[in-house]
């Protein structure tokens, strides 16, 4: 029995390595009621041939996920599990992933749809080693399961269908979507989001940074009494919503 690695060479699947990795992620959590080798005796029992890392370390997710009714240590395994194989996928760079997203091409039309807006492209360039530098990616092993996989389906940005955005990733996004140029308000933003003193309302998640930044969480309209108005006003909620407002 064979896995296929990312790079695409396959290798003999190895139960010791699969029990390795967990245990290594296991660092922190109740030994006595997480344990790392049972949720690695059930992935291994669930190989099959020419299955490929990344999908058991989804796998491996799914089945700490899964366990949380024994002990909550389990979701914190399970996030963890499922946070690593993102970054094993994901640049190790905020502007170089930002990079990938400016100049992302439709797959449709061929044409290039960016999903950074330009000016925030150019300034995220300008200070691309200083950004880079604030990044903190062991703090996206503090989401606990449900919430990083909510971020990995709606929030984080894709390429081509795939993630390419990492938590701090976006964080960082948001914070320079808002602040522009003014870089130093831009890390104490990154920072205190990610330290998750506060968050910003889903759509400012969803479009800060990009070439659709709609960030109003809530609009009230009022409406017109005359009758011929009613058309109008009914179809302003509807302009307002567009892009999750």
């Amino acid at each position: 029995m064979y896995v296929v690695k990312r790079d695409g060479r396959q290798e003999a699947v190895s139960f010791d390595k699969i029990t390795a990795k967990l245990q290594k992620l296991s660092y922190g959590l109740s030994p006595e009621h997480c344990d790392p080798v049972l949720v690695s005796q059930k992935v291994s029992a669930g190989v099959y041939k020419g299955v490929t890392t990344s999908q058991l370390d989804e796998l491996a997710a799914e089945t700490a996920a899964a366990m949380t009714t024994n002990h909550p240590d389990y979701a914190s395994l399970a996030a963890r599990i499922a946070v690593s194989n993102l970054h094993k996928s994901t640049k190790n760079s905020f502007s170089e992933t930002v990079k990938d997203m400016y100049y992302h091409v439709d797959d449709k039309s061929g044409r290039k749809a960016p999903l950074i807006a330009d000016d925030v492209y150019e300034i995220i360039m300008q200070n691309a080693s200083r950004l880079d530098s604030e990044i903190i990616y062991d703090r996206d092993f503090d989401y606990d399961y449900f919430g990083f996989k909510t971020l990995e389906r709606s929030y984080l940005l894709k390429v081509q269908g795939k993630v390419v955005e990492r938590p701090q990733h976006m964080l960082m996004r948001v914070s320079v979507g808002i602040h522009k140029d003014d870089i130093e308000s831009a890390i104490k933003t990154y920072h205190l989001m990610s330290q998750r003193w506060f968050t910003h309302a889903s759509p400012t998640l969803f479009n800060a940074g990009t070439p659709r930044p709609q960030l109003f969480s809530v609009q009230l309209t009022g409406t017109h009494v005359k009758l011929q108005a009613e058309h109008h006003s009914a179809c302003q909620p509807s302009v307002f919503s567009d892009l999750f407002g």
